[in-house]
């Protein structure tokens, strides 16, 4: 059988012919159609059996790649979650093309329960009738907040599930004062979407830790390929259960916390450099979003690099993180964008970022040790 591309707005009509066998169907976002189309190669057949939908990745770092989900996997994630809530009505607000959305639909579709769409803004979001559930990101969520309206529409929803990106501090502080019950969950495309909640997996998903922390997550909900990539698929599935992530976490108090990405940590002259920490520190010094990133530097080896809304000039943010990170982790270059790039489904764009701090677009100076 060959996939099917579809516009994702067709994708709740189109499941439950998907998940009986019927169709494979790809989402393509009429924006990114092209590199989709060419990923996907529609003419050639799919190989992996029950094969039910193929979501693209957002490729913030490079080419997009499909993810190819089976029925086992999408039942068995929207099943896990429903263990957990019970049967809910779910709200769309998210772009079905990627997993988080498409997982709305799935959710719905498996439980037979009620979905209404709404604008990604949450301006049409009204208080639900029904025990409801609404799945968003971060940056949705720090706007709602802002009105108080829409807030109240999501106070009403018995659940908010919140993912696709770390939210900044404070976010979830906010929410619970304003009474908005937040949930935040792990997972990517090869797991279903998130499948740990607060720290705690899903039932039927086990995490384990290897060297330097790194995340496994096992379970039925495991993705069952990359799309014509084998050689990927190899790296990432370890068996048809297994997804070995690039993420590091730990646990604390019998909950999953995430400390970033393996690649997260750099060499920059000579030292080991925690990208998520120079993160999690300026961000809490801010209270806003930051990002950091490292790139290749003849003097350096890696340059580490900030990028922030935040005033403060790179000799201020040196001198408010040195007592919080060794000399090495201290930014030696600054970005200041009017607001961070983002992708189409609300990620950093740190290609961006690293694309701008190779240019000569910023501010910049070298400073020693």
């Amino acid at each position: 059988m060959r996939p099917t591309p579809c516009d994702p707005a067709e994708l709740p009509a189109l499941l439950p012919r998907a998940l009986a066998g019927d169709l494979v169907l790809a989402p393509v976002d009429p924006a990114s159609a092209a590199p989709t189309l060419r990923m996907l190669r529609p003419d050639e057949p799919v190989t992996e059996p029950d094969a039910v939908l193929i979501v693209a990745t957002s490729g913030s770092t490079g080419t997009p790649k499909g993810v190819v989900l089976s029925r086992r996997a999408l039942v068995a994630a929207a099943e896990s979650a429903q263990r957990v809530t019970g049967p809910l009505a779910w709200t769309l607000a998210l772009p079905p093309h990627y997993v988080a959305g498409a997982m709305v639909v799935v959710r719905s579709t498996v439980a037979g329960t009620p979905m209404s769409v709404v604008s990604s803004d949450l301006s049409d979001l009204v208080a639900p009738d029904l025990p409801s559930a609404i799945s968003i990101v971060p940056t949705q969520l720090h706007r709602a907040l802002a009105s108080e309206r829409i807030t109240a529409a999501l106070r009403a929803h018995d659940l908010v599930l919140l993912g696709g990106a770390a939210p900044p501090p404070g976010l979830i502080d906010r929410a619970a004062r304003a009474g908005v019950r937040v949930v935040t969950t792990y997972g990517m495309s090869e797991t279903c979407g998130g499948c740990v909640w607060d720290g705690r997996p899903l039932p039927g998903v086990e995490v384990e830790l290897g060297a330097s922390g790194r995340i496994s997550l096992h379970g039925d909900m495991a993705f069952s390929g990359y799309r014509l990539r084998p050689d990927l698929t190899a790296d990432t599935l370890v068996d048809d259960r297994t997804v070995l992530t690039r993420d590091r976490g730990e646990w604390s108090d019998g909950l999953l916390h995430l400390l970033g990405r393996l690649d997260d940590v750099v060499i920059s002259g000579g030292v080991n450099v925690d990208l998520s920490a120079l993160e999690r520190a300026a961000s809490r010094l801010t209270g806003h979003p930051v990002a950091a990133i490292g790139v290749p530097d003849d003097e350096w080896g890696t340059r580490v690099v900030l990028a922030s809304t935040d005033p403060r000039d790179l000799d201020a943010w040196r001198d408010d993180l040195r007592g919080h990170l060794l000399a090495a982790a201290l930014p030696r270059q600054l970005l200041r964008p009017a607001a961070l790039p983002r992708t189409s489904s609300g990620k950093i764009d740190r290609r961006a970022l690293m694309e701008w701090a190779g240019e000569g677009e910023r501010e910049s100076r070298g400073h020693s040790q």
